[in-house]
């Protein structure tokens, strides 16, 4: 499994964009594809803006309107930013029939050797009326 992530400087064109920045991650292997992208500033608790990011669970199990899952800010339950790590707790639900689906992503990162760049681990839950399906991802290069 490949999973990276970095920050990277917007433009410099405008003056409020020198503490502003982005994230990119993506990661792709024998169960999920993910792609997350987003704004970040580096004052008031590293606020994200211009969230977005899109889940594709592979594993043929999980049901069909489960397999795909598009995140925006409003998705984005928690997360941790700082020179060291990089944690991001997205979930997303919906009501069917008097009780609801969801999925929830926790991924969590440790700085790499290069500036910006983050390696880490995910867990993935998708729950839907037929039950729970699980994975955790351990770190891995």
């Amino acid at each position: 499994m490949r999973f990276f992530l970095v920050l990277a400087g917007l433009g410099a064109a405008i003056a409020p964009a020198e503490a502003s920045g982005g994230i990119w991650c993506h990661l792709e292997d024998q169960s999920v594809k993910l792609s997350i992208d987003s704004g970040v500033t580096r004052g008031l608790g590293a606020p994200f803006f211009n969230f977005r990011g899109k889940l594709e669970v592979l594993d043929r199990s999980v049901p069909e309107k489960l397999r795909t899952t598009e995140f925006d800010h409003l998705n984005l339950a928690q997360y941790w930013l700082d020179a060291n790590e990089l944690k991001l707790h997205l979930y997303r639900e919906w009501e069917v029939d008097k009780s609801f689906d969801y999925v929830e992503l926790v991924i969590e990162t440790q700085a790499g050797g290069d500036e910006g760049l983050y390696r880490g681990s995910y867990k993935l839950t998708v729950f839907g009326a037929a039950g729970a399906w699980g994975r955790r991802q351990g770190d891995r290069a």
